[in-house]
């Protein structure tokens, strides 16, 4: 199989390297729009059996051409695109995996599922970290239990060193990070999905040392699917983002200004999008490219098949990468994705349509895998 990863940024080279580290892939071919992106990727690999080509996204034809030329394609690109190019994968007969990022988007996506089947390929929205990585271990608790009261998702990414003011790092696009905040965040509530105002109901959150005690609020995009796909069997579930003490209040405070608004404003003679300059003003002021951590920790409590109550408790603490230069965002967001294409590739996953990983990625195989790349998820029954 030939597999296309659109995107060479930091998940597009995080997703890269893993395929060529641990795939069966006769061929890896990556392409960006960006040349000056691409060619910086593609020194980073010195070496390699990896092709680089061009591809402008919003060219139809010359994306056609190349999905024809690949059985799989990974979209490591804006959210803003999945659809349309997981409409094009059924067109062009070619399995599609996304990173997600836009929970409207992936329902879009699911409208393809019939036709998906017909053409017998598989799709795969939110394969990264949350959603995506969160989703199997959710499926993981189902599998355990009988009955499950609850599972709450706590994850975040978050620099080794924070500096003020918001104690935070760019570990992702600035857009993503900005639409996690401004969109209504999901909530199933016995058989009830709601919607709540995201950077709402802060509660403390506590991870061993250096961490201590740290926040963690209500974000959108993190439950995806998982609502939906479990509203009769889990009781209450929501995801919640971690950050260090002060940053919710501080950034929600910039959010109430609107500088995320995405209407046009007049400042002299221009006409600016304020969204868009709160994007560069993030992107020139705060740190990137530093050691960061991803610290992940999923609660949750039901009745097992023997009828017995009991807690299982998830945590998983990855840092940057010093061997190999990859984030812990860029380890824990892109090699899920990569391990996922691979189990299609090995036919470990077979079904045919539009699924999410909570549907058809095993948990035991999946969690053997990010063991292999050194990424650990400690797993604690009481």
């Amino acid at each position: 199989m030939n597999i296309l990863v659109l995107g060479s940024g930091m998940m597009g080279k995080a997703i890269a390297y893993d395929l060529e580290r641990f795939s069966d892939f006769e061929k890896i071919t990556v392409a960006d729009q960006n040349k000056s992106l691409l060619t910086a990727t593609q020194q980073f690999f010195h070496d390699t059996v990896i092709e680089f080509i061009p591809i402008h996204v919003e060219n139809q034809t010359e994306l056609r051409t190349h999905f024809k030329k690949h059985d799989l394609v990974i979209s490591a690109i804006p959210f803003r695109y999945n659809y349309t190019l997981a409409r094009l994968a059924v067109q062009t007969n070619t399995h599609f995996l996304d990173l997600g990022g836009n929970t409207d988007i992936v329902h879009k996506e699911q409208s393809l599922f019939s036709e998906a089947k017909k053409k017998k390929i598989t799709i795969i929205p939110d394969c990264g970290l949350a959603p995506g990585l969160t989703s199997v271990i959710t499926r993981d608790i189902i599998d355990h239990f009988k009955s499950v009261e609850y599972v709450k998702l706590r994850v975040g990414g978050l620099p080794v060193h924070p500096q003020p003011p918001l104690q935070y790092q760019i570990v992702f696009s600035p857009y993503g990070l900005i639409n996690e905040y401004r969109e209504d965040a999901i909530v199933l509530d016995h058989g009830t999905i709601q919607q709540k105002p995201s950077m709402s109901e802060i509660e403390a959150i506590t991870f061993p040392q250096p961490f201590g005690i740290l926040e963690a609020f209500l974000t959108s995009g993190g439950c995806s699917t998982l609502p939906h796909t479990y509203q009769n069997s889990i009781g209450y579930l929501d995801y919640k983002t971690i950050r260090y003490p002060g940053h919710c209040e501080k950034f929600k405070l910039l959010l109430e200004l609107g500088f995320a608004d995405t209407n046009e404003v007049v400042v002299g003679e221009k006409k600016i999008v304020p969204q868009d300059l709160f994007a560069q003003l993030l992107l020139s002021s705060l740190p990137q490219n530093q050691r960061d951590v991803v610290l992940l920790k999923v609660m949750s409590k039901g009745l097992t098949k023997k009828g017995n109550e009991r807690t299982i408790e998830y945590l998983m603490i990855d840092y940057y990468d010093e061997h190999s230069s990859m984030t812990a965002m860029m380890r824990t967001t892109g090699y899920p994705v990569s391990i996922t294409a691979q189990l299609i590739q090995q036919n470990i996953i077979k079904e045919h349509g539009v699924f999410c990983s909570e549907e058809v990625v095993p948990p035991t195989i999946f969690f053997k895998e990010l063991q292999k790349r050194h990424i650990l998820i400690t797993k604690t029954l009481k």
